[in-house]
């Protein structure tokens, strides 16, 4: 098997060799030579952004597609396009021996060297005039040595597979080159079995070469370093989006080894890269061993830090925290010997976001002094990242920095911008998913979801192919967040539904679309007021157990809501307390703290405690407004209303309330702003009560009531939207209460027929 000819590379010299021979006119030239260097020197994936498909037809040139490019242009000899000469020069190689005689030629297309020519100087030669030559520097000079070269390494074997290789490759233009030269005699696959007198059907042919005809693109030839390149290829997409090899891929590699190409090396890593996406661990561990072991014996001894790093990752993903962190331990040590900067960064990296997400694990590393505080690790990253110029790096941490600083908005905007800036000066579209991301929580928290929501959609819609898919994924739930808040449930379930099998092939963004699927779930069904749904969603949830501390207080804060619409309140305070203690110190976010103090204060109010909830509401309060977390403070402000409604400050209730119902409004969460008119609802009634009580009928007494009723329909509305049916009977039978309170019965009983019809479709759902 050859290291690097194949027949399409055969068919290049035979196209470079017509070029030389001044052919093809000045009109064409551009368009030949183009079409060459982009197969004879075609750039790393790394350093192109163009599709998968584009990538591979670089590599691959069939025969059609030199007909593509060459029928359309016209050579210097009257009559005949640039397709016609070439099919004159590869039918001109007409035997095995004509092969060898090609290549022992070819060399004559290239300039001397300077030995060369002064020994011909110092003869008295005269300097040749004949047809151009190429400079052997050339991409096209290069790639003649080149192919020379690797021809006089081949077996004999070997040279004869590569010509039986070319028979195939070029047969399918054998009737037009007929058409085209009927003067000349040529058989379809050998001059020998001309002279002879036998054609492809007798038995030498079908020794020598096999039922050529029929089988000619059954086995079809390729070479080790194609191969080598197809798994580079794989891997880096494989590395850059995650996910599996398709299954199309597969088979295509199965043929490829049975076919006995000598593979290389990295048949190891894209198995292991494999069995590591499909969560098996022992083929995962096995394969990576196997692919260090061959590299490390063939080479140096330069790859084992890398050989640790994978094992580190390896480790963490499938829960060894332990024997990761020992792992990346002593690939910092190595890649400090061998003075490594950019492993060491990688490794410095990932043990600053792995500290990040499990901080109990890190003590030990902690205590060695290696990483130092949060800020020291960071200010390290840069500074290195900096020096050198490892730009994907830099914007990482830029990014880390601002979600460290998430609590004041200022400094993370600022540190946003400068990621932005670098990755748009260093077309760093791998580092936009996370850049936009983070943007979008930050507007979230900020309170301006409209630009969250299209943060949001930007990714999903313009970096989404250059992104790994968990980060697409991620960004997709954030966006189906945003407009289960606003009750559009169908829009979420189709862009769920959006993610195609091939795309979950991985057993982690598998894990992971379950569960953003059950989150979004079972929020509706909380909301559908269905228990029974509810309790069995959240226990399919709790088993996933991802390891995404956001997650895990997402579903807990869920379930928290759920104790409470239940009625559960001992549970539910015991169930923030361990919430709370779960909490570690250098993952703590200032919004969980927020929220966790709304809940308490929430469930003091229900169980008719509410003065012991008015210090948890003002320190959310407090807490929110400090950090400029407005939705948080938007929530703790209509907590803290609710409390001081038991106090029967209604005034204070109603304007507190009212100031900043426009920016609930904004902020398109119709949970919140059916909750805070529903205090509206109840401070209208509480002055209007007031008045009532004191004995005096007065205009405003009825002003009151009406404004009452109108903040009612608001409430209905919202809760209406999120399909809350909990939330529309209390809004009824508040509506009952004031019709009857107003003396309309007719319409309290309407109301109160209504408010039975919701009680009823809540227990079909239930039901069902």
């Amino acid at each position: 098997m050859s290291r690097y000819l194949t027949p399409s590379k055969i068919a290049l010299l035979s196209l470079i060799s017509i070029y030389t021979e001044g052919v093809v006119p000045n009109s064409s030239a551009i368009h030949v030579l183009s079409f060459l260097v982009s197969h004879v020197s075609p750039l790393e994936p790394g350093n192109r952004q163009s599709s998968s498909e584009e990538w591979k037809q670089q590599h691959s040139v069939s025969i059609s597609d030199l007909e593509d490019a060459l029928l359309s242009h016209q050579s210097s000899i009257p009559g005949r396009s640039v397709w016609d000469l070439f099919l004159k020069k590869i039918w001109s190689i007409d035997s095995c021996d004509a092969l060898e005689v090609f290549f022992t030629e070819i060399s004559d297309i290239l300039a001397k060297t300077r030995e060369e020519q002064i020994r011909e100087r110092d003869a008295g030669l005269a300097p040749e005039s004949g047809p151009m030559r190429l400079a052997r520097c050339s991409p096209l000079g290069a790639f003649v040595r080149r192919a020379q070269l690797e021809f006089t390494r081949l077996q004999f074997h070997d040279s004869v597979k590569l010509w039986k290789g070319f028979v195939q490759y070029r047969l399918p233009t054998y009737h037009v080159w007929a058409r085209k030269n009927p003067s000349e005699e040529q058989a379809p696959v050998d001059i020998n079995l001309l002279e002879l007198g036998l054609d492809t059907r007798s038995h030498l042919a079908h020794v020598a070469y096999g039922n050529i005809e029929d089988d000619a693109q059954d086995d079809r030839y390729i070479s080790t370093k194609e191969v080598e390149r197809l798994l580079e290829f794989q891997i880096g997409e494989l590395q850059r989006f995650g996910g599996r090899v398709p299954e199309g891929m597969k088979s295509q590699l199965e043929t490829i080894i049975l076919s006995g190409v000598t593979l290389p090396n990295l048949i190891h890593y894209l198995r292991f890269l494999d069995s590591w996406r499909a969560g098996d661990y022992p083929s995962s561990f096995d394969n990576l061993h196997r692919y260090f072991d061959y590299t490390m014996h063939n080479r140096d001894k330069s790859s084992y830090q890398y050989a640790l790093l994978n094992l580190a990752i390896l480790q963490a993903d499938f829960g060894c925290h332990g024997e990761a962190v020992s792992a990346m331990q002593e690939a910092v040590s190595i890649a400090r010997e061998s003075h490594d900067m950019n492993c060491l960064n990688f490794c410095m990296s990932w043990l600053y976001h792995f500290g990040k997400a499990f901080p109990e694990q890190m003590k030990d590393v902690q205590n060695t002094g290696m990483l130092g505080n949060e800020k020291e690790g960071l200010a390290f990253l840069k500074a290195k990242a900096k020096e050198t110029e490892m730009w994907s790096l830099l914007s990482t941490t830029l990014l880390s920095e601002a979600k460290l600083e998430l609590q004041n908005p200022r400094v993370s905007i600022e540190n946003i911008v400068r990621a932005s800036h670098l990755n748009v000066t260093k077309h760093l579209l791998n580092s936009m998913g996370p850049q936009l991301l983070l943007q979008t929580a930050l507007y979230s928290r900020i309170g301006v979801t409209h630009l969250a929501w299209l943060s949001s959609e930007i990714f999903r819609h313009c970096y989404a192919n250059n992104a790994p898919f968990e980060d697409y994924l991620k960004s997709t739930f954030r966006s189906c967040e945003l407009l289960a808040q606003q009750g559009c449930y169908s829009e979420v379930l189709a862009h769920m539904n959006q993610m195609t099998p091939e795309k979950l092939r991985s057993l982690k963004t598998s894990q992971y679309w379950a569960f953003f699927s059950g989150i979004l779930q079972l929020r509706r069904k909380i909301y559908n007021d269905d228990k029974v749904a509810a309790s069995y969603l959240l226990s399919q949830l709790q088993a996933i157990d991802l390891p995404d501390n956001d997650l895990s207080l997402l579903l807990s804060f869920l379930s928290i809501e759920f104790m409470i619409r239940q009625g559960n309140y001992a549970r539910a305070l015991e169930a923030i307390e361990n919430t709370a203690q779960s909490i570690h110190q250098e993952n703590f976010d200032i919004q969980s703290q927020v929220k966790l103090l709304c809940l308490k204060a929430r469930i003091f109010d229900k169980t008719d405690h509410p003065q012991r909830g008015f210090s948890l509401a003002m320190r959310a309060a407090s807490i929110a407004h400090r950090s400029r977390l407005l939705p948080g403070l938007w929530e703790a402000i209509c907590v803290l209303a609710r409390v001081l409604l038991s106090l029967k400050e209604f005034p204070a209730v109603s304007e507190m309330v009212e100031s900043i119902m426009p920016q609930i409004l904004e902020s398109n969460d119709c949970d919140l702003a059916a909750y805070a008119y529903s205090i509206l609802v109840d401070a209208n009634m509480g002055l209007a009560g007031k008045l009532w009580t004191e004995g005096q009928n007065t205009p405003a007494k009825k002003e009151y009531m009406n404004r009452a009723l109108g903040y009612l329909d608001c409430a209905y509305e919202q809760y209406e939207e999120i399909e809350d049916i909990r939330g529309q009977c209390e809004m009824m039978a508040k509506k009952a209460t004031v019709m009857h309170l107003t003396g309309d019965l007719v319409l309290a009983n309407d109301y109160a027929a209504k408010y039975l019809d919701l009680q009823k479709q809540g227990g079909g759902r239930r039901s069902t």
